[in-house]
C-alpha cells in the first residue's frame, strides 16, 4: 500500500509511480524501507517536485502580475482601430445640441467652458469632440495653451452642407485651434446610403491631407443607419462616430441593429467612437447601466460625452470605474 505522500505527489503528477515490492510496507519514517527503492531517485523525486512546485507559484505569480497590469481604468489611453492613435476611454463632447456655431457647452461662456475643460484634461480626459458647427475650436484652442498638445487628441467635424471649398475649410480649422495637425476629422452628420458618392470632393482632399500627415485619420459622423451601414464598408472610413446607447435613445436604429454595425466595423480595424450614451440627458437616471452596455459590448474604443459642469465629469468618472 503506498504512503500518503507518495500518493498525494503522484496525484499532482510530481512523483513518477515505483512498483514496491508486495509483502514489505513501509513508512517514511522507516529508513529501511528506503532500500526497496532507488534511493538516489526518490531524492530527485522530491526535489523536482519542490521545483516544480515552486515553479507553479512562481507561474502564478506572474499571471497575477499581468492580470494586474491590464486592469482597465478610466484615465487609460486605448488604441482607436487600428489608425495608431491611441485616446482615452472618455471624450469631452462640446456640442450637446450644437448648431448654427454654439452649442450648450459654448453658452456656458469663455471662461466657465475653458475651465471646464480643463477641468476634464486634469481628470484624465485625453480625447476633445469638436465640430465646426459647434464654434468650438476656439475654446479648445484656449484650453490648449496649458495643455501639451501631443497629449491630447483633437476631432473635429466638417458640415459640408455649407458649400465651402474644401480645399480651405481644413486649414481655417488648424488656425482656428492653433495646431499643426488634428488628429481625425470626420464628416459630420451624413444620413444618405450613398453619402460616398455624393461627398467624393471631400473625401479626396481628406486622403489628400492624410497622405501630408496634416490630418491622421478621416471618417463619418453617421446619423442614419443607411449611412452607418455604408461607413462599415467603406475603406476609406478609418473612424466612425456612432450613436449607441442600451434603450436606442437619439439613435440611427435599435440596439440590435446598430450593434452588428459596430461589431463589422471593430472587426473591420476601424476605429469606433460612441456618442449619445446617455441620450442626450434622457437616460441620465440610467447612466451606470448605459456605460455597462456600452463598455460590455466590445466595439466601442472610447465614447464623447457632453458634459456641462465639472461635478458630471467626476462622476462620469467615477461610475467609468466601477464600470471597468
Amino acid at each position: 500500500m503506498e504512503n500518503r505522500h507518495v500518493r498525494g505527489l503522484r496525484y499532482q503528477g510530481l512523483f513518477r509511480r515505483t512498483v514496491l515490492p508486495e509483502p514489505r510496507r513501509f513508512a517514511m519514517t522507516d529508513l529501511g524501507a528506503l532500500d526497496y527503492v532507488n534511493r538516489r531517485r526518490f531524492l530527485r523525486s522530491a526535489a523536482g517536485a519542490t521545483l516544480a512546485l515552486s515553479g507553479l507559484r512562481s507561474i502564478a505569480a506572474a499571471e497575477d502580475e499581468k492580470t494586474a497590469s491590464v486592469k482597465r481604468g478610466p484615465t487609460d489611453r486605448v488604441p482607436l482601430g487600428k489608425t495608431g492613435i491611441t485616446l482615452s476611454r472618455v471624450g469631452f463632447g462640446t456640442g450637446t445640441r450644437g448648431y448654427h456655431r454654439q452649442s450648450n457647452q459654448t453658452k456656458l461662456g469663455f471662461e466657465k467652458f475653458v475651465k471646464l475643460l480643463r477641468h476634464a484634461f486634469d481628470a484624465g480626459v485625453r480625447f476633445f469632440d469638436c465640430a465646426d458647427l459647434y464654434g468650438s475650436h476656439l475654446y479648445v484652442r484656449e484650453a490648449l495653451r496649458s495643455i501639451p498638445r501631443d497629449q491630447v487628441t483633437i476631432l473635429t467635424k466638417i458640415w459640408w452642407r455649407h458649400g465651402e471649398s474644401p480645399k480651405t475649410i481644413v486649414e481655417r480649422f488648424r488656425e482656428e485651434l492653433a495646431t499643426d495637425y488634428i488628429d481625425i476629422v470626420l464628416l459630420h452628420c451624413v444620413t444618405d446610403a450613398d453619402w460616398d458618392k455624393k461627398l467624393t470632393e471631400y473625401m479626396d482632399m481628406l486622403s489628400g491631407l492624410k497622405s501630408k500627415k496634416t490630418v491622421k485619420a478621416v471618417g463619418t459622423s453617421c446619423h442614419a443607419l443607411d449611412a452607418l451601414k455604408t461607413s462599415a464598408g467603406s475603406p476609406w472610413v478609418d473612424v466612425v462616430l456612432a450613436r449607441i446607447n442600451p434603450k436606442g435613445v437619439k439613435m440611427d436604429g435599435p440596439p440590435d441593429q446598430v450593434v452588428p454595425v459596430l461589431k463589422q466595423m471593430h472587426e473591420a480595424g476601424k476605429g469606433v467612437l460612441g456618442m449619445k450614451i446617455f441620450g442626450e440627458g434622457q437616460l441620465v437616471d440610467m447612466r451606470e447601466e448605459s456605460l455597462r452596455f456600452v463598455w460590455g459590448l466590445g466595439y466601442v474604443d472610447s465614447i464623447s460625452i457632453g458634459f456641462e459642469s465639472t461635478e458630471q465629469i467626476d462622476d462620469t468618472m467615477r461610475l467609468l470605474a466601477r464600470v471597468l
